[in-house]
């Protein structure tokens, strides 16, 4: 039986870590403990969300000598505003990502680069948006389908089409609050303009908006950005892989694919694969190519081809500094601007590929649909032709990795219960199983765990312990993005991992044959679980806010996790947060998004940095739910 000796703890990642930084001082870099210490201690009006700079008459800041700003905006009116500002930029992320990939299923075609490989997926959602699949081709189906998602930012009138999705309940209370999604562009428009110099000094009324916006988000650009990707580059699959730094070779080329956008990561993943590649790489000396995952990017190729994963966010600058990788590709979101400099530290190329995410000093080439993969064999062949490069004196790769295993969509959960479940037909693809498991207390409930790792807490540790605790008290956990690699680094997605469960949830474990720990992919991909609660809700006959399900982001960072949590909320889910986000300078904000929430959505925000009474506090929730509901 595995002890805690068989996973990897919190303080072996931060000797790792350590290890790395040395290296970074002997080459005279920087790294983000660096920059830590440098802007510390952080503006107080900044984190408190009472800073104004939407005009020229400041910037403004509240103080006890000046509770308003020059036009009168109080604290209350400029955290909102930045607040909201934030959700746009969230939703703007995750939506523009969504609308990159519909161009690229429109530009689709059966000898490629890019093909259709989920086609039943594609005539589902077909169906569901009213396109015509019979006697049609299915490359004409794919365009029509990329035409009606790309309307889905800009129509002048109706609601997003996926809100369809949601239980009737939640339909029924967003139209009765005024906040269903419209168009995704438009709900980011009337945002930013609703946040202009001049315009709405209503915190409440700015929250509203925020919803709705979010809406567009979970239930518009995010699970639209996942339904395409699926149909081009196949519905996740269980897949058995490794985690941390140890997934890099020392005899291998090894490319690091980074960011969030599987169309670019995709191209480069084949090219690796590619027979007379890899004999390129041996002819150079090298065993072949290895590629590896950086931040979601590495949930999309792990799950899709097991591609291994090197880390979560805050370990993208200890994968140059171990001085043994060759090319680090980035497409969008959450790069580090520093790295091109660390990089000509050591002999890495740095090469960014999106117009949306340009940064001075990267070697830039800007991927196109029709020659994507000459494109990626091209980077391949130069990457192998810089492992000669390599300066031993500077190569250490820390030992540590662990198995994982990856690729739990809401499909593979269906599959797993449906092949527990009896034999009625009307069973079947149910999630009645899992729901009769809580009835009877094998199960508490579950918890969704998704975010970002933070150096403003003690990175990953927040969310190791948190997951270890649900755990022990038959939580089951599903997790997405930075921290599901986080269970991947600390062996938490093994499925011996069950031996550290309580009673119930091993027994579970055992009979489905899964982690207790279900990975559903990237940032993106919390539609999943989105999908997954309601179709629980469904299933069991209640509404969302009655299911014990909640949602968790102990270490967020970016505004797309403003976006996230916003719409998890607004879908009918408490949201436990470990990191205050930046409005507490007002009194009203922080009621707005604990209480006042819930009386529009009927959930709201509980936030509590300390990880031991977060989960003490999700434990609470979860039972309060339990006892509503008779169970």
């Amino acid at each position: 039986m595995p002890t805690a000796n068989h996973f990897t703890s919190i303080e072996q990642m931060e000797a790792d870590t350590a290890r790395l930084r040395e290296t970074a001082c002997e080459v005279c870099a920087e790294t983000y403990e660096d920059r830590v210490k440098a802007q510390t201690p952080h503006c107080k009006f900044g984190e408190d969300g009472i800073c104004c700079k939407n005009c020229s008459m400041g910037p403004c800041r509240i103080t006890a000598k000046a509770p308003r700003g020059i036009c009168g905006a109080d604290a209350h009116a400029i955290a909102a505003r930045n607040y909201v500002r934030s959700i746009a930029a969230g939703t703007s992320s995750h939506s523009d990502h969504a609308r990159e990939i519909l161009h690229v299923l429109k530009s689709t075609k059966p000898e490629g680069p890019y093909v259709v490989r989920d086609e039943q997926k594609l005539i589902g959602l077909a169906t569901e948006w009213g396109v015509a699949t019979v006697n049609r081709d299915i490359y004409d189906i794919a365009h029509d389908v990329a035409d009606v998602g790309l309307l889905e930012f800009g129509k002048p009138d109706g609601i997003q089409l996926f809100t369809n999705r949601a239980t009737q309940e939640r339909q029924d209370l967003w139209k009765s609050e005024g906040i269903q999604p419209r168009a995704i562009d438009r709900e980011v428009v009337t945002a930013m303009h609703m946040t202009h110099m001049g315009n709405s000094a209503d915190a409440e009324a700015l929250i509203r908006q925020g919803l709705r916006m979010s809406l567009a988000n979970g239930w518009g650009g995010s699970m639209i950005g996942t339904e395409i990707t699926d149909i081009l580059f196949g519905t996740p699959t269980v897949h058995t892989t490794e985690g941390n730094l140890g997934v890099l070779e020392h005899d291998m080329v090894n490319i690091v694919v980074h960011g969030h956008d599987p169309a670019f990561s995709e191209m480069v993943v084949t090219a690796a694969e590619d027979r007379e590649l890899q004999e390129y790489a041996r002819s150079k000396g090298a065993k072949g190519v290895n590629i590896v995952g950086l931040c979601c990017t590495a949930n999309e190729v792990a799950m899709r081809h097991g591609v291994r994963m090197a880390g979560n966010f805050l370990q993208q600058e200890n994968v140059i500094l171990t001085g043994a990788c060759e090319m680090m590709c980035v497409d969008i979101q959450c790069i580090f601007p520093a790295l091109p400099a660390l990089a000509q530290c050591f002999h890495t190329k740095f090469v960014t590929s999106s117009p949306i995410a340009r940064i001075p000093g990267a070697i830039h080439v800007e991927f196109h649909p029709d020659t994507a993969f000459e494109q990626a064999k091209t980077l391949v062949r130069d990457a192998i032709d810089n492992y000669q490069n390599r300066d031993q004196s500077k190569l250490f790769i820390p030992e540590t990795k662990q198995v994982a295993t990856v690729g739990y969509p809401t499909e593979q959960i269906i599959k797993h219960l449906d092949n527990i479940t009896n034999s009625h037909v009307d069973e079947l693809g149910s999630y009645r199983p899992a729901i009769d498991a809580i009835k009877a207390g094998v199960l508490r409930g579950a918890v969704a765990i998704v975010g970002c790792n933070n150096p403003r807490v003690r990175p990953d540790y927040s969310h190791f312990e948190i997951m270890k605790e649900l755990l022990a008290n038959d939580v089951l956990v599903v997790a997405s993005g930075c921290s599901a690699q986080m269970a991947t680094k600390a062996g938490l997605l093994n499925k011996d991992a069950k031996y550290i469960c309580g009673a119930g949830l091993r027994r579970v474990c055992e009979l489905l044959d899964i982690p207790p720990i279900l990975h559903m992919g990237a940032c993106v991909d919390i539609s999943r679980m989105l999908l997954l609660a309601t179709g629980i809700a469904k299933d069991w006959g209640v509404g969302m806010t009655e299911i014990p399900v909640v949602g968790c982001a102990p270490e967020w960072m970016s505004e797309k996790a403003v976006s996230i949590a916003n719409y998890v909320v607004s879908s009918g889910l408490d949201v436990y947060l470990g990191i205050e986000p930046q409005v507490k300078g007002s009194t009203q904000m922080m009621e707005l998004i604990t209480e006042g929430t819930k009386k529009i959505t009927g959930a709201g925000f509980i936030i509590n940095q300390d990880p031991h009474q977060l989960v003490k506090n999700m434990l609470d929730g979860i039972e309060a739910k339990r006892a509503l509901l008779g169970i």
